[in-house]
């Protein structure tokens, strides 16, 4: 049996595309899967947030009161996490929040994702998806008989017309074969690729 990614319509310059079923037809593995898209989240967070501990906190030098006598509590300083105006008791600092997974892991997951979404009918293949001018209305037209709410569209490479054209549709994103964000490929409804981004693809994960 021949695995094939079917065109978008039957209007389409390309029809159904045959695939590697090294590529396209690998199990599913959610835990993986959860390890990947984990790693592209947290590697997307800034990780600048920082707050004052107690030595940080200005002030607060002399010690507030005697240490007894006087019926209070005993103090040192009046920068205490207990004070209004002291440090916080655990202060965040700048982090990085990378996560390291390997090249094997990385390409086992990006094969399980695609092989799941050709099984699902969630992945199809399309030449004329590439607007010829950068009007949102060209390429609302072409995607206008995609039944879904989020699409991902795939090119071979970077398209100016096609980002242009895009970037006023809401839930529809553009990337090349080479930047995929495994995030965006799961929570996508459909992902449209080129003829060329889907042999890119092979190649890469073959």
């Amino acid at each position: 049996m021949v695995l094939e990614v079917q065109a978008i319509s039957d209007k389409d310059s390309v029809g159904a595309v045959a695939v590697s079923e090294a590529v396209f037809d690998q199990p599913f593995n959610e835990t993986l899967i959860h390890q990947l898209v984990t790693k592209y989240l947290a590697g997307a967070r800034a990780g600048t947030k920082a707050q004052k501990n107690r030595s940080a906190v200005s002030g607060g030098g002399i010690k507030p009161w005697r240490q007894k006598g006087n019926g209070r509590a005993r103090a040192g300083t009046s920068r205490s996490p207990l004070w209004r105006s002291g440090g916080v008791t655990f202060a965040a600092q700048p982090r990085n929040h990378e996560q390291k997974l390997n090249k094997k892991m990385f390409k086992t997951a990006v094969r399980s994702i695609f092989s799941e979404l050709l099984r699902q009918d969630r992945l199809v293949v399309s030449n004329d998806i590439v607007p010829s001018t950068p009007k949102t209305k060209e390429l609302v037209a072409k995607l206008i008989d995609v039944k879904a709410n989020r699409i991902m569209i795939v090119a071979h490479e970077i398209n100016e017309n096609l980002e242009l054209a895009s970037r006023n549709i809401p839930n529809v994103s553009v990337t090349t074969a080479n930047y995929l964000n495994p995030a965006y490929l799961v929570g996508a409804d459909k992902v449209i690729m080129t003829e060329q981004a889907l042999k890119q693809l092979e190649e890469r994960l073959g």
